[in-house]
This record gives structure tokens, C-alpha cells and sequence, in this order.
């Protein structure tokens, strides 16, 4: 079976990598179609094939435009271009075209209608409302793209759900949880870069946007502090956000020094090394179906608290501290024994390494999906 697995804008590409590999295994003919890599991509190509089909003349001038208005105006004119006249022979060529990720909803529609009825076309909806209350022009549009689809993959009830309320038919629905993930090892070099804490800390890791709650974080942190507990807090990935105001407020409250920043598009080698120095792993989002991030640090077994949206609050209560979504305070006094009690914060931490090794692998996803595109070509057949 020849399959192209589409994230044109490598938005997962820790999960595109192992889903591809995990396939590749299992028999099937696999080719990621992505835009070129970067030098903090970690994409192992293990039996399957990579084609930088996507942003190829955008990414070239990255460097040079810099990753702002230009750079995101090229990268769009580009990929509407080529979703309305670019060459579709490496996905019409396959038996199967699964995409992962859709990053500019009125140029996808282009391309799915001239795919439609050339190949099988599956869908992985990793979050109902694609890019949240943020999404902009990107994301506006997405609910028509599902109805050009032959299956929709989902990982859990939350996601269904929400799409059976959207109006779409349950039949062409198919869960398959998502399973644990692991980023690529933190070298020595890695490590060495990230300073040893001398109090506990606290660490929120990954793109940094609006709906992850990281306001509510700091909040928190902030109530804490004032409270005299003593540890620090770490913000480590790219913001997609004005982060500013959060750092001038613990500034001018005097915590400067608690709050530790490594901002950018880091390595998963340097975010690996992050949840390596870490005691206490947060994930304060307001809404989410489930998030990768999460299930990549499982197998650090370090302390979570978590808010309740979404696959979070599914988790078994032995797993991770809960808070309500949006409540700061609440936030806090969730971190608050953690932050206390190292005996508490390694309790838990074992739970949660525990947890992961009990879900699901990538040979159970990758035969559920095979699974998958059998029917939907049966069907088509």
C-alpha cells in the first residue's frame, strides 16, 4: 500500500516521524510530504521516504526575510499557488493521502477539491477547533475541509464528539489513541547549556500561544511567590504571543529572578534536556482534544499539573494534579505541594512514568491505521 502523509508545514513532525516509521514497519510504502527541514528538526526517516514538496522557495529565503509579516505573506502566496496549480502527482501517485495537519484552510480546500475522488483522502483531526480562538485566517474555513475526507482519525471521545455535534457522520469517524512519544535524546552538549536548578522548578515547554494558558502559569507562580514558596518557573519554546506584558508583571513584582526564559524554536534535543532539569512539568491550557506535548514527557516521570480540558480530563487522578481550565488560583494551589514536597513531586512522577508505559505503542497505531485505509479503499472500490 503507497501512502502520502501530508504536514506540509511540519507542524507535528515528532508525531509525523513516528506515525511514518511505525507504518513503514508494518508494510506500507510511505513518503512524509513536508516543507525542507530545519536545523532544529529531528526527523529520523527510519523505512520511509521524505519529500520536501512544500515552501521550498519561502523557506529558502527564511533566513533572509526573517520569520515575520514577509516571511509568513511569501509562505502563503507560495502555498496557495501550489495547492491551486502545483504538481499533486506525488499524492495522486498513492493509494492513500492522509493528511495530518491543513495550515492555510482557503488554500487546503483548493488542493482537497483536486484530490477528490483521485485518491483516498484521510484526515488526522488532532483538535476539533484546529488552531483554537488564535487561528485567524489560517484556521477559518476548516470544518468545510472535513466534508472532502473519505475517514477522519481522531485520539479519544473529546474529539469525537465535538465532531458528531459539527454534523459530521459518525461512520466515517475512527478513534485511535494517541500514544506515548519520545523527542529526540538530549546530548551532553544539551544538558550542559541548561543550568541545574537549586529550587524546584516548574517548566512549560512547547509553542507558546494564547490557548496554552501560560498567562494563567505565571499568575500563579506570581500568587505563589508572593506567598514566600521558593522555586522558579521556565518558559522554553517559541512564543506565538506578546509575552511582554507576563514578564514585565513579574518584573515589576519583584520575581524577576524566579523566571528563567529560553525562548525560539528550540531542538527537541534542548527541550528533551529542559524536562530532563525539570521537577514539576505544567500544561495550564484552556482547551486542547489531546496534546503531544504531553504524552513526549511521560517518560521523563516528572510531577504534572494539568487543567481539566480535553484528554486532561480523562487522565486517571492519580496521574496528574488537576485544575479547572482558566482558574489561575486554582492553578496554585494545585502547584502548591508539589512545590512543597519532594516526596510528593517523586510519588507522582513514578505514577505518570507508569501511566506511559501502559498506553499504547506506535505497532498499535500504525496497524489501527492501516486498518483504516483497507476500508476506505474497500469502500471506494
Amino acid at each position: 500500500m503507497k501512502v502520502a502523509m501530508l504536514d506540509p508545514s511540519l507542524f507535528t513532525g515528532r508525531y509525523d516521524d513516528s506515525l511514518s516509521a511505525a507504518l513503514a514497519g508494518e508494510g506500507a510504502d510511505i513518503t512524509l510530504l513536508a516543507r525542507p527541514m530545519r536545523t532544529t528538526d529531528a526527523i529520523g526517516s527510519q523505512g520511509y521516504s521524505y519529500n520536501p514538496h512544500f515552501f521550498r522557495r519561502s523557506e529558502a529565503l527564511r533566513d533572509r526575510l526573517g520569520e515575520g509579516r514577509a516571511f509568513r505573506l511569501a509562505k502563503a502566496a507560495e502555498y496557495g499557488l501550489s495547492c491551486a496549480l502545483g504538481d499533486l502527482t506525488p499524492l495522486t501517485n498513492a493509494d492513500v493521502a492522509h493528511v495530518q495537519w491543513l495550515p492555510l484552510a482557503p488554500a487546503d480546500l483548493l488542493m482537497l477539491r483536486r484530490l477528490k475522488g483521485r485518491v483516498a483522502l484521510v484526515h488526522t483531526v488532532h483538535n476539533a477547533d484546529a488552531y483554537h480562538a488564535d487561528a485567524g485566517v489560517q484556521g477559518r474555513g476548516y470544518r468545510a475541509l472535513l466534508d472532502q475526507f473519505d475517514a477522519l482519525i481522531v485520539h479519544g471521545e473529546t474529539t469525537r464528539a465535538a465532531l458528531v455535534e459539527q454534523g459530521i457522520d459518525p461512520a466515517r469517524i475512527h478513534v485511535t489513541p494517541h500514544p506515548p512519544m519520545r523527542l529526540a535524546a538530549a546530548t551532553p552538549a544539551d544538558l550542559a547549556a541548561i543550568p541545574d536548578p537549586v529550587v524546584p522548578r516548574i517548566l512549560f515547554f512547547g509553542t507558546i500561544r494564547p490557548y496554552k494558558g501560560v498567562d494563567l502559569l505565571v499568575e500563579a507562580c506570581l500568587q505563589l511567590w508572593q506567598s514566600g514558596h521558593a522555586f522558579e518557573l521556565v518558559l522554553a519554546g517559541k512564543p506565538f504571543m506578546d509575552v511582554a506584558p507576563l514578564l514585565e508583571n513579574v518584573s515589576a513584582a519583584g520575581f524577576a529572578g524566579r523566571l528563567r526564559t529560553d525562548f525560539g524554536f528550540l531542538t527537541e534535543g534542548r527541550l528533551d534536556a529542559h524536562m530532563a532539569k525539570a521537577d514539576i512539568i505544567a500544561f495550564p491550557y484552556r482547551h486542547i482534544d489531546s496534546s503531544g506535548a504531553f504524552l513526549s514527557a511521560l517518560h521523563h516521570g516528572k510531577a504534572m499539573v494539568t487543567s481539566d480540558a480535553g484528554m486532561f480530563g480523562q487522565l486517571p487522578d492519580v496521574v496528574a494534579v488537576r485544575a479547572p481550565a482558566g482558574n489561575a488560583p486554582a492553578l496554585a494551589q494545585a502547584l502548591l505541594p508539589l512545590v512543597q514536597s519532594a516526596a510528593i513531586r517523586q510519588e507522582q512522577g513514578a505514577r505518570v512514568r507508569a501511566y506511559g508505559t501502559k498506553m499504547g505503542d506506535w505497532k498499535d497505531m500504525a496497524v489501527a491505521t492501516i486498518g483504516i485505509y483497507k476500508a476506505v479503499l474497500a469502500a471506494r472500490a
